[in-house]
Order: structure tokens, then sequence, then C-alpha cells
């Protein structure tokens, strides 16, 4: 009979420490970072990069590289060969193929699909949804939305406060009175019924510090006066001024506010939004500086992860590769330094071009725009141009500033000034980059996991089926 009971005994006692190594091999805290448009070669290209301005040829690893398992996704949706951002935004969330321009729900638009970021909250984990752009853009979206058409934003901002996560930030709501909707009717504000739904709104990081202690849900925005300069994105990493929010504050007030209680466990999605823009405007120096924007806030979440290693997980992908860009352009040399030249934006060049047509009401002399290409794309200094290249950017002047309508280049989100598209175009040349398209390619993207069952993520895999091992390594139940 004794013998039984401590047969019994130990047999429990084994179970029970079993058990609790189980436990502690499920990560507790979860950052999910998306590079949104960041295929492979974003990612080499920025390396290669920084390699260049050190006067070397190389690839000087991002701190996101270096993690000990790292393999490659396809990222095809159900309908379409080449993914949009809310099809490849629902698979990375929910492990659901979907079709173009649909969040949260299955191919035939209405079945819901729930995401990870759902999971973890059923679990009593506490949830964030984080992103450089708009909250109630493709990617973020697609963790908390429920939506057959990605351009309902309003809709999509009423799905944020049912789903109810502890914390949203980004740069704003895209239409927070349904303006799109053109029939007549009032709403009310998102900015209203958020609060009325128990969040406290932030406006900006020092904001943001003033108002977390106190808060028990939270939405993080931009300033308002950001917003009413574009409320579709914080600022480009090239084009950003003091006092703009970043990535990485948006990281760490993430991770302040999800750690108001550490017993729970969080989960935390972070999305480089911009990285695909500056691909859509193929816009090279602009793109790489949005990689090594993301790696500054994906070293936010590394600080969290030394200080507990065994129950933190890092996993970062993308959602598609944008642009279709290539690494040289037929020569066998690389000139990417040249790329460090550029001092801003498309976007922000074609601001600075606006401001000079009204300066000189529309009759801008060549000489001022040969010194704004000087100072913001180092033309004629530190960037020597061809005879070729200088009667190329004088034509586009020629016909651009004549008195007739100037046909502004667009691109999906961006609709900029010729002679700023002609000089970019110029200087990806010079620095041997090249693009096949201003939109998405079906390239594979990179994935890059540390820390607790970051084994997991090993082999090509699909998108759906980092979602589902993300649950597997934190032991959410779904």
């Amino acid at each position: 009979m004794y013998n039984s009971m401590k047969r019994i005994s130990l047999i429990c006692s084994f179970l029970f420490m079993l058990l609790l190594s189980v436990q502690a091999q499920q990560a507790k805290y979860v950052f999910y970072f998306i590079g949104d448009g960041m295929g492979v070669n974003q990612v080499q290209g920025t390396e290669m990069y920084l390699s260049e301005l050190k006067g070397e040829i190389g690839i000087p690893p991002l701190l996101f590289t270096q993690f000990p398992y790292a393999t490659m996704a396809t990222t095809f949706s159900a309908t379409n060969g080449v993914t949009d951002s809310a099809a490849a935004g629902t698979a990375l969330a929910t492990g659901k193929k979907t079709k173009n321009g649909a969040l949260g729900v299955e191919k035939d638009l209405t079945t819901r699909a729930n995401s990870v970021a759902t999971w973890a909250k059923e679990n009593g984990y506490r949830v964030g949804v984080s992103s450089s752009v708009s909250i109630d853009h493709a990617t973020p979206a697609a963790f908390y939305a429920h939506q057959g058409n990605r351009s309902s934003y309003y809709n999509i901002g009423l799905d944020l406060i049912e789903a109810n996560f502890d914390f949203y930030a980004a740069s704003d709501f895209l239409d927070p009175t349904n303006e799109k909707a053109k029939d007549g009717k009032t709403y009310e504000s998102l900015y209203d019924l958020t609060q009325k739904a128990g969040f406290t709104l932030a406006r900006g990081y020092k904001d943001y510090l003033k108002k977390a202690k106190k808060a028990e849900k939270m939405i993080l925005f931009q300033t308002e006066k950001a917003s009413e300069k574009d409320r579709s994105a914080i600022p480009y990493a090239i084009d950003r001024q003091k006092g703009d929010m970043t990535l990485a504050e948006i990281t760490r007030a993430g991770i302040n506010f999800l750690s108001k209680d550490l017993s729970k466990g969080f989960f935390l999605m972070v999305e480089g939004g911009k990285i695909d823009w500056a691909g859509h405007s193929n816009d090279a120096a602009t793109n790489f500086r949005e990689v090594v924007d993301l790696d500054e806030a994906i070293k936010v979440a590394y600080e969290f992860y030394a200080q507990h290693p065994d129950e933190t997980l890092i996993v970062v992908t993308a959602d598609h590769e944008t642009g279709g860009i290539s690494i040289g352009n037929g020569s066998y040399n690389l000139n990417l330094q040249a790329l460090k030249s550029q001092k801003m934006s498309e976007g922000e060049f074609t601001r600075v071009v606006n401001g000079l047509r009204a300066k000189y009401k529309n009759q801008v002399p060549w000489e001022a725009i040969q010194k704004a290409l000087k100072e913001h794309f180092g033309f004629w200094d530190s960037v020597k141009l061809s005879d070729k290249q200088e009667a190329r950017l004088k034509a586009v002047y020629d016909k651009s500033f004549g008195n007739q309508p100037v046909n502004l280049e667009k691109t999906l989100y961006s609709q900029d000034e010729p002679i700023s598209s002609e000089a970019k175009r110029i200087l990806n040349s010079i620095a041997n980059v090249g693009w096949t398209s201003g939109g998405h390619s079906a390239g594979y993207v990179p994935v890059y996991a540390i820390g607790a069952n970051a084994e997991l993520f090993q082999g090509r895999m699909d998108n759906t089926e980092i979602p589902v091992k993300i649950a597997e390594a934190a032991g959410y139940q779904h």
C-alpha cells in the first residue's frame, strides 16, 4: 500500500514538474513585427547600403537579421498569385487565406476569421496593435476587423472598439466621421465612441507619458498638428523632424502600457507600414531608411527580450514584397552610397517644389530648381551628373514649368511633381538600383525569430503558418 502511494506521489510530482516545464517554455510575451512591403531584397539592400556608408563591400547585419532562426514564406492570396496588404495581413493575423481587399474574413467575405491577437486576448493576455500608418489601414486592421472591403474605414474603426484590445497606436483614423459614406447622414465621431468605450486618447509620445498611468485602455496617435499635415501616416524616417512620433516610440509605449500587469503576459503587433509606401514610389533611399527604422523599433523589443529571454518571443516578417526591387541593374558594381545624398523623400521634395511655385508664382527659374536639387539630392555636388542626366532633368523642368497644366506622377500613396520623380529615378540609376513595378510582387518574404519556441520557425512556410506557430509558441487555445 505504502509503495503504491509512493509511486502515485512520484508520478504526480513528475507530472507537476512536466507541467511547469511546459509552461516555462511557452512565450509569455510575444512581439510580432511586420515590415509591409519588405521583401528579401529590401532587407539585403539596406544592409549593403549601410556597408557602403562605411566604405566597405559586405553585409553588416541589422539586429533582426542576426536572430538565430531565419527562413522564407510564400504570400499568395486565396484569389491572386500576387497578394494585396489586406489579404496578406489577414493571412499573417488569422492563418486564413482570403480574397484580395478583404480583412479578417474568409474568401466568402462573410465568415469571420479571428486573429492571433484575439486568441491572445481570449487566453487572458494583454494585447496591442500598432503601426506607422493609420490604425485602420490593412495590416493593423487585419488583427481586429472583419470587413469585406479594406476601404470601409469607419466600420473598421467600429470593429476596433468591439475588439476592445488594451493598446492601439498609429498615426490616426483615416475617416473618423464616415465622410466617405457620402449619404448625407451624420455619424458619431470615432474619437467620441472610443472615449465612451473607455479608451484614453493620447496625442504624441509626451502626451502618452502623461496619461498612461491612469488609463485602462489606450489609443496613441500623433499630435493633432501632425495629423493636420497628414493623418494617413507618421513621417518617413528620412523626413522626420523634431517632435514627430516614431515607430520606436510607439513600440516603447506599447511595452510600457502592456507591462502594467506583467503577470498576464502580452501580445504586441508592430507594423512598419511605410516600407511599402516607399516601394510603391520606387524611392530606394527612403525605402532603405524605413527598414532601418523598423530595426530601431525591434531594438526596443530586444531590450525587453534581454530582460526576459526565457519568456519572450520576437517574430519579424513581411506581408509581401513591393516594387520588385533589384540590387543591381546590369552592372557588376553597386553605388548604394549615393543614396545618402538624398535628404528627403520624393513626396517631401514635391512639397519643396510646391513652395517654389508659390514663391515665384509658378515662374520658377531653372537656377532655383538646380539649387533645390543640389541641396536635397546632392546633384552637381556629392552626386555627379552626366550631360545626359542633366538634360533629362532640364527637359522635365521645361515641360512642367511651362505655361501648361502639370501632370503629377501618381503612385498608390502619392502624387508627385515630375521633377521630383525624375530626380529619384536618376539617383536610383546612379546607385544601380532597379525596380520592376510600382506594385506588389509574389516574391518570398523573410521570417526571423528569437526567443521562447523560436525553433518553430524553420523550413519554408506559407504566411498562414506564422500566426498558428505563434499561438503554439505561446500556448494560445483557439
